[in-house]
């Protein structure tokens, strides 16, 4: 099984993330992508490679080009080299590393699993009222739109089986929350099965959040847009719809 951590400027946590992954189970390797961080996420990376031998593996981008395509380049780089089982998460301790194995068990049961944040015996620490609401808000309003049961499609926190990433795919242009909406999507349309287990969720403890209202207004924009899409799809099906456009 693979573990994937995007990072950018993650120095201060990489290294407890990391321990914590590869203690969690022997047979996890990790896939650092890091986007040229300037605080030396890549150095401690290196440093770590050369204590954990082949368990620990890097690869560094030329410049910041978002959490979408480190995903994307994380699912290729994992497929070519044969591992069943791809988790994703967070490289800033927001996610407990020692959930792994459990999510990677679940996988018995579906093709993706998502660790959830709203569903019962799920939690979210440290977080403020309106960092909540609009989290709340943003996963009701893609539910709605894009018409599937899952209760925290933006969770960065999940395991894939990589069957069904060979089968379809991603070639994402959207990025952060977007991102994750997006592959939960893919998959609920496709006819994959979906499971949620509940994770306590604990703000970041350094660094600062790379939450933005562009993120946020990115997100909105992509919901809408795979929405109206999905709806002229099953019209189309019908008889003929006129395409939309891009603004």
């Amino acid at each position: 099984m693979l573990v994937i951590v995007p990072t950018f400027n993650e120095r201060a946590s990489i290294e407890e993330v990391a321990r914590l992954v590869l203690a969690a189970d022997p047979a996890i390797d990790l896939l650092v992508v890091d986007d040229s961080s300037p605080d030396g996420t890549a150095e401690i990376v290196r440093e770590l490679a050369s204590s954990y031998g082949r368990r620990v593996h890097l690869i560094e981008r030329p410049s910041k080009q978002g959490l979408g395509t480190a995903y994307v380049d994380g699912f290729r780089w994992a497929l070519r080299r044969g591992f069943g089982a791809i988790v994703a998460m967070d490289g800033d301790l927001s996610h407990d590393p020692r959930v792994v194995p459990l999510l990677v068990e679940s996988l018995r049961y579906a093709d993706l699993v998502i660790g959830s944040r709203y569903v019962p015996g799920g939690e979210v620490r440290n977080w403020g009222l309106l960092r909540r609401t609009l989290s709340l808000a943003g996963n009701l309003y893609a539910r709605t739109a894009l018409g599937f049961g899952v209760k925290d499609s933006t969770s960065g926190f999940r395991a894939y089986r990589s069957a069904w990433l060979e089968a379809e795919f991603p070639e994402s242009t959207s990025q952060g929350y977007a991102f994750q909406i997006e592959m939960t999507r893919r998959i609920h349309r496709a006819g994959g099965r979906i499971l949620e287990i509940p994770i306590a969720f604990t703000e970041r403890r350094t660094g600062g959040s790379k939450l933005s209202r562009g993120i946020v207004v990115e997100a909105i924009w992509w919901v809408s847009w795979w929405a109206l899409r999905d709806r002229l799809g099953r019209r189309s099906s019908a008889g003929p719809a006129p395409p939309p456009s891009l603004p």
